[in-house]
């Protein structure tokens, strides 16, 4: 959003821009932007509320009033659900091998991806692993967590993208767990926040960034609406 803004710009046309996640205006600062602290995926804040989505986009355009940015300004308005409250959802136990606790539970949760996988005949895990890996990358990224250097660990790719196989099996696997369907990011936010293997990439991400791994592998191994500080389970 902020890079193409400011293509706009140097080409001699005014921009305005609606962030929904700040850290990211903060990073890529577009010339004008207004941050609306509002679920993701609704950037007017509330749905078929005319007078309340005129009011924000009234905001937005207001900044073409700023000669020259980059300007960052928040909505004074925030509105929060439970769009990113995380699922309620029970693991099986995990594999009672001698593996590590993070790829012990994705060995336990393998039933519930095929069940899923097996229903909805599609999966979105894929960019570099298979959902049998899932386990064998666990491993790896416990190495990563544990003080590793992620290049020397044998990953078999781009960590970000498999990282993201990774979160896409866990959720896939927890459509077969939960008795409801997951709103928004709740089964994001289960994964990272109460799962072996989402604390174990956490712990990955926080220490590749302070061993001066490049920005892009520690910033995107997790969304960015989920950088924590990791936790014991």
């Amino acid at each position: 959003m902020g890079t193409l803004a400011s293509v706009i710009e140097q080409q001699g046309f005014a921009t305005v821009a609606i962030s929904c996640i700040r850290e990211q205006a903060v990073t890529t600062s577009p010339p004008r932007a207004l941050h609306c602290e509002f679920p993701l995926g609704r950037p007017l804040g509330k749905p078929n509320d005319v007078d309340f989505q005129r009011e924000v986009l009234n905001a937005v355009f207001d900044l073409l009033n700023e000669p020259s940015g980059p300007v960052l300004t928040d909505y004074p308005i925030e509105i929060i659900d439970d769009a990113d409250s995380p699922l309620s959802c029970t693991i099986p136990p995990a594999d009672t091998s001698d593996r590590n606790p993070a790829a012990a539970e994705a060995l336990g949760l393998l039933p519930a991806w095929r069940r899923t996988n097996e229903k909805y005949g599609r999966t979105t895990v894929g960019k570099v692993i298979t959902a049998e890996q899932v386990p064998d990358m666990l491993d790896l990224f416990t190495r990563v967590a544990e003080g590793e250097a992620w290049q020397e660990v044998g990953l078999p790719g781009d960590p970000t993208k498999i990282a993201a196989d990774v979160k896409n099996f866990y959720e896939e696997a927890s459509l077969s767990l939960s008795d409801s369907a997951p709103s928004a990011r709740s089964a994001e936010s289960w994964f990272v926040q109460h799962t072996q293997a989402g604390q174990a990439i956490q712990k990955a991400r926080v220490n590749m960034k302070e061993s001066g791994a490049n920005f892009y592998f520690w910033y995107y191994l997790l969304p960015m609406t989920q950088h924590h500080e990791p936790t014991d389970l």
